[in-house]
């Protein structure tokens, strides 16, 4: 809202400095040193009416040190990450920017949908909270408003070098996106390749050409699951004073330096990568984002103040998928996103194969001491605050792969 009145006072009175919110660079900064006011500043206002209101953990005996004594503390606080994202948002972005409004609707979305989980649990006292069905429907129905809204809307457009080949499908471009030559084409990059531009209507091509009018049928089911996969993904890494808070920070900041350089002509032109137009407008969200987990980050190191709750870990994982998919760099999950990955994949290893050895010879068996991972280290007797950062020491290494991706082709 404050891009528009200062736009409109330096439009019509000329109000020296009012011109600095035409900059992203400007309103990225302003964004974020407020997200972290927000998150710093009134989490203590937000934690003692947690407490007042006895919005409290339940902890479950896993037999794990230190468990006991986590019981209680305040949950439900993705709150604070959600609030310091949104109101520098709705401040600071271009609102009717369709990539904003995907990712405000994301984030109201999720958290509904996490809240309701965590509500279920505390107030209810019901430890399994929300059933499994209903956030699988909730991530669904995301999945498809990201998918229709990336497949159909006009203004979500790519720019490739001429040289490069891709199916249109039929949406009309006002004639400026034609005379700068954008294109409406389901692409996304590949990583580590040279030419690194695929286009998903090639998956159905020998259908015929009227086939590629109906690639959506193809595409959003691979936004479904992507949704799903990150979100679940980042609610199972959640188990750990510090742990998801932190390695999403760290996936975010990289994913918000891919959303500059793609979103700017310079850059994209430079590094001779994807210039998608108007994707540069989610940086102010994305620096919110940052800023709000950052924030919360400072009370949920070890020991924990305060939990984000499904509030909190369902809300990031479908932003960090949604910020990905927008900016055509879905395929670079399973590495940027390696922490939530080899949680995920730690959970599925132990549950098939414990499901395996059981009715192979009548006894379930182990991969790890516990899943998902982190769990396994704690009970090998490792601190959870020397397990939190040595992940955060990996999530960084792989966020510097991912970076390099840009270049080595």
């Amino acid at each position: 809202m404050l891009y528009y009145l200062f736009e409109y006072l330096d439009k019509h009175y000329n109000l020296p400095g009012a011109g600095l919110f035409q900059y992203l660079s400007f309103r990225s900064a302003l964004a974020v040193i407020l997200s972290l006011f927000i998150a710093i500043v009134f989490r203590k206002k937000v934690i003692n009416f947690l407490r007042k209101k006895q919005i409290g953990e339940t902890v479950r005996d896993l037999g794990l040190q230190g468990q006991n004594e986590k019981a209680g503390t305040p949950t439900m606080g993705g709150i604070i990450i959600i609030m310091a994202t949104i109101i520098p948002v709705l401040l600071f972005a271009r609102l009717e920017n369709i990539y904003v409004l995907l990712l405000v609707f994301t984030t109201l979305w999720m958290g509904v949908i996490g809240f309701l989980d965590d509500y279920i649990k505390v107030f209810k006292k019901n430890k399994k909270g929300l059933p499994g069905k209903f956030k699988v429907v909730g991530q669904i129905v995301l999945g498809v408003v990201v998918g229709f809204t990336m497949y159909f809307h006009p203004d979500i457009t790519v720019k490739l070098d001429d040289n490069v080949q891709v199916k249109t499908h039929t949406v009309e471009l006002t004639q400026e996106q034609i005379d700068n030559k954008e294109t409406k084409a389901l692409v996304t990059t590949i990583p580590f390749t040279k030419n690194n531009e695929f286009d998903y209507s090639k998956i159905v091509s020998w259908l015929g050409e009227n086939a590629l009018n109906y690639s959506w049928i193809l595409f959003i089911p691979i936004v479904i699951f992507i949704i799903t996969a990150v979100s679940n993904g980042a609610n199972l890494t959640d188990g750990i004073d510090g742990l998801a808070a932190g390695s999403s920070a760290i996936i975010v900041t990289t994913l918000g330096i891919f959303a500059w350089v793609s979103g700017n002509v310079i850059f994209s032109d430079y590094l001779n990568i994807m210039y998608i137009p108007r994707t540069g407008e989610m940086t102010i969200f994305i620096t919110a984002f940052v800023g709000g987990l950052i924030g919360f980050l400072w009370y949920n190191t070890y020991p924990a103040q305060v939990f984000m709750g499904d509030t909190g870990s369902l809300t990031i994982g479908g932003i960090i998928a949604v910020i990905a998919i927008a900016i055509r760099k879905e395929l670079l999950i399973p590495l940027l996103c390696g922490i939530f990955f080899i949680e995920t994949l730690s959970v599925m290893m132990q549950v098939s194969w414990f499901k395996y050895t059981k009715r192979k010879f009548g006894e379930g068996k182990r991969i790890f001491k516990m899943s998902p991972l982190h769990h396994h280290y704690q009970i090998k007797g490792f601190h959870e605050s020397k397990i939190v950062a040595r992940f955060w020491i990996v999530g960084i290494i792989l966020a510097v792969l991912t970076i390099v991706t840009l270049k080595v082709r």
